[in-house]
């Protein structure tokens, strides 16, 4: 293979050699049902330097990865509702910092049982808290539950996570300089650099960010341009600052989030975010330092399991606790399942200052290997692993889950009709209805929607149709239509095969998007099928007489009103 390397020393020439692996590595994990994640880290191992050593511009592919996480946390803070935080920051708060301190202490306790020393085993415990905000951000984005009530939460309490691992990591840069700052000077330095940080951005979203953002948007391109710069100059700033560079490209999308340009913004940046993430997983693979692993291997499998199996239930418990349903507890849970790359960075820091040995770091290595492909296996077949455990998990659920029905509804009232899905096509259908009298729930999986539509006085419950007990939550016996405007096969037939086995007696009207998709749902025979592109299409020749109507109408008042 030395051939090959004397050829990929030209970084041109290196990086198109890297992008056409990943691409067949990509192509390869498609035909064997594998996410690309996975596929991409595996790239990583085999091109880096424990392997064929093909890296060679290690810097330039850090640097491409730095990006890459900077447009991602910009996108999820742009992405963010500053009201949603006062309806999700209290379990946020409380279960980030819950996981941390019990998995904290638990770590302990088994690191000391394996036998190693009590700051190796606080070291351990301590990497074993933290859970990747960036994998997990993907993962949900790819599969739209960045939105849902689960995805709000499981992002709340990974944000609290690296909040408290950027505190950590103080610590021990505090720890490890030896210079001439004391560890209170250290802490004073970063609270204070904190309160400017916010301060600062505060007083541009109130003042500056409107304008300026109303101005560049007169050109897309522009405004494109603008709010990656703006990006990566916070993210920059924040590490001058002493924090991440995650927590400044975090607060440059919040600083943009309420501006009417956001989801514009966030469609632009989708392709290149996903581009230069490919340089990520490649760095975070090539990074695993394989001569150091073989000796750990039993210690890692323990502390795998661990993390895969007592993470999920120390959430689990928590948030049952605290009043959610066990599946929204349950998928949040599953989010915390593997260790993050800032594990790998905070152990990498404690071997820099003596603390821990190289073989306590390739412990932690391989628990992060293994824990973030498993975990990427469970979140991404995450609803199919609910209905199988769904009866062991009710334990973890309270008698009334209070959390998920903030306005109850009272049993002795009935709905002539329960619409699923308040998009723009559902949520017109809901206001069609209730115009004309029809009484009228709507059901959604964001919380979002489900409260902006309640502050509305619009009778509306958060629920989402992959929730195999939805039904058991509303009302839907005495409904005459059940309207689903969810265009997904799968989730329709499965809703339409249990509301027929529960001896529902309404009619069942769903909704398709092409004609293959009618065709196919019409085996199942609902009482109806909407397809809404197709009736915008009917509707064109009435609307275009209605104008020509118009314009006659028009003309002829003219003509009277010259005469």
């Amino acid at each position: 293979m030395s051939w090959l390397i004397d050829i990929v020393r030209e970084p041109f020439l290196e990086f198109a050699v890297i992008l056409f692996l990943a691409a067949a590595a990509g192509s390869l994990g498609q035909l064997l049902r594998q996410p690309l994640i996975v596929m991409f880290i595996a790239l990583g191992i085999i091109i880096g330097p424990s392997s064929l050593n093909i890296i060679q511009s290690e810097d330039k592919i850090h640097l491409l990865a730095e990006i890459g996480i900077a447009l991602l946390l910009f996108i999820v803070g742009l992405k963010l509702d500053l009201n949603l935080i006062k309806s999700t920051g209290k379990i946020a708060l409380f279960t980030g910092l819950g996981q941390v301190i019990f998995t904290s202490a638990l770590g302990y306790l088994l690191g000391l049982l394996l036998g190693f020393t009590a700051l190796q085993s606080l070291y351990i415990a301590v990497a074993l808290t933290f859970s990747s905000t960036i994998i997990i951000v993907k993962l949900l984005t790819d599969k739209k539950e960045i939105d849902s009530l689960h995805g709000q939460i499981a992002i709340g309490f990974l944000i609290v996570q690296d909040l408290v691992v950027i505190l950590v990591m103080v610590i021990l840069s505090a720890l490890g300089k030896g210079g001439d700052r004391s560890l209170f000077e250290d802490f004073a330095l970063t609270f204070l650099n904190g309160a400017v940080l916010a301060v600062a951005i505060y007083l541009l979203m109130k003042w500056v960010i409107p304008q300026t953002s109303a101005f560049l948007a007169r050109s897309q391109e522009l405004l494109t341009l603008f709010s990656i710069a703006w990006a990566i100059l916070l993210a920059a700033l924040s590490e001058l600052m002493g924090f991440s560079s995650e927590v400044g490209a975090f607060l440059a999308g919040v600083s943009l989030a309420s501006t009417p340009f956001r989801e514009a913004i966030s469609s632009r940046l989708v392709s290149l975010r996903d581009f230069l993430l490919l340089f990520f997983f490649i760095n975070l693979g090539a990074t695993l330092d394989l001569s150091a692993l073989g000796a750990q291997v039993p210690s890692a499998l323990i502390f795998s399991v661990f993390v895969l199996i007592g993470n999920p239930l120390i959430v689990l418990i928590i948030m049952g606790i605290m009043g959610y349903t066990k599946r929204t507890s349950f998928l949040a849970g599953l989010t915390v399942a593997q260790i993050s790359e800032f594990s790998l960075i905070f152990a990498g820091m404690g071997y820099q200052v003596g603390h821990i040995s190289a073989e306590v770091v390739g412990l932690i290595t391989l628990v992060g290997l293994i824990t973030i492909g498993l975990s990427t296996y469970m979140i991404l077949y995450s609803h199919f692993l609910y209905k199988w455990m769904a009866p062991l998990l009710q334990v973890f659920e309270r008698e009334n889950p209070y959390r998920e029905s903030a306005i109850k509804i009272n049993e002795q009232l009935s709905f002539k009709a329960i619409v699923i899905g308040l998009g723009r096509f559902g949520n017109a259908i809901s206001n069609n209805l209730s115009k004309h009298g029809i009484t009228t729930m709507g059901v959604d999986f964001d919380p979002k929607v489900v409260e902006s539509l309640r502050a509305q006085g619009r009778f509306v419950e958060y629920g989402d149709l992959e929730d195999p007990d939805l039904f058991e939550r509303l009302p839907y016996q005495n409904a005459d239509y059940i309207i689903n405007t969810v265009p997904d096969e799968g989730l329709t037939q499965s809703m339409i095969k249990n509301l027929r086995s529960s001896g529902y007696q309404g009619k069942i009207i769903v909704t398709a998007t092409n004609a293959k998709s009618e065709f196919r749902l019409r085996k199942h025979e609902p009482d109806d099928i909407l397809t809404p592109f197709s009736m915008a299409a009917d509707s064109i020749k009435q609307r275009l007489d209605s104008l020509s109507f118009n314009n006659a109408t028009a003309q002829q008042s003219s003509t009277t009103s010259l005469r």
